[in-house]
């Protein structure tokens, strides 16, 4: 194994799973896993207790999405559960694949019982910044094709109001600065702080999705009109989506690094809290490890 193999918050737990053996679990979480990468594990490992066996699955991107992919291919293998999963992104298809979960396309589910992914950031209402991770088209598409969507999430992505985090809009290559100098002229006549626009970049390249678009970053640090605003960017001739979901999801999931969480739902009006036992991820990568 190289020594670069636990580098990431994945490998780190599949080291936990490793070093159980000899050691006290909880001792071993605390020091491999820093508290956010906890809180993620949480809140993954409960949300997969909705994913019921012959479901259609849509799988966030993102770190917290997956571990939540993770957790689903652990139960594929050593529980029987029988899904199909849609990816949101090359990177989840990949990862899934790895995990054992039966894929399929949109076009070929048609439709989906339930999509878990990961948010940027989520107000009071569930309203969401998401495409951090440069996926917003394909999350939205597939989140607004499901019965539910549910999102897992640290504590510290709750906001009161939206627009810290960098709002992403994709944009097609073709005139990206006339759309990008049109977006900005927008901004100055609607609710929000900030103005400034910046093309995601790949090192030195412009950072393609793919569906082959690029990512301008809107750093607005307030949204007064969430819905709004995702209205009026969607009208801009050369923006394809951005990344605001509004009304799209129903449930999320926080977790906190002592392994509790809560679980909120908009449409019951209901608050719920758990708690997962870290000992519970004994198993969790024991095939990669044997």
């Amino acid at each position: 194994m190289s020594r670069g193999a636990f580098d990431s918050p994945l490998a780190k737990l599949r080291e936990l799973a490793y070093k159980r053996r000899e050691t006290e679990p909880e001792q071993q979480m605390n020091a491999t896993l820093s508290p956010i990468d906890k809180a993620k594990f949480a809140a993954a490992r409960r949300a997969v207790d909705a994913v019921e066996d012959g479901m259609r699955v849509g799988l966030g991107t993102g770190s917290t999405a997956a571990w939540m992919v993770r957790c689903l291919g652990e139960m594929v293998r050593t529980d029987g559960l029988r899904i199909q999963g849609v990816p949101t992104s090359s990177r989840t298809a990949a990862l899934a694949r790895d995990c054992g979960i039966p894929l399929a396309t949109l076009d070929e589910v048609k439709w989906l019982d339930l999509t878990i992914d990961g948010a940027d950031e989520f107000d009071a209402d569930l309203n969401l910044i998401k495409g951090g991770g440069g996926a917003l088209l394909q999350e939205k598409i597939v989140a607004t094709a499901s019965d539910q969507m549910m999102v897992i999430s640290d504590a510290a992505k709750e906001v009161a109001t939206l627009g810290a985090f960098p709002l992403p809009v994709e944009v097609v290559p073709f005139g990206w600065r006339t759309t990008k100098a049109l977006v900005e002229e927008l901004l100055i006549g609607l609710d929000v702080m900030g103005h400034e626009a910046a093309l995601r970049m790949n090192g030195d390249h412009p950072y393609y999705t793919d569906e082959g678009n690029h990512i301008i970053d809107l750093s607005l640090h307030r949204i007064g009109n969430p819905r709004q605003l995702s209205m009026v960017l969607n009208q801009v001739p050369g923006v394809v989506e951005n990344g605001l979901f509004i009304d799209i999801c129903d449930r999320v999931v926080i977790g906190q690094p002592d392994g509790s969480v809560e679980i909120r739902d908009i449409n019951a009006a209901t608050v719920e809290h758990d708690r997962i036992d870290f000992c519970e991820s004994e198993n969790l990568f024991r095939d990669e490890l044997s």
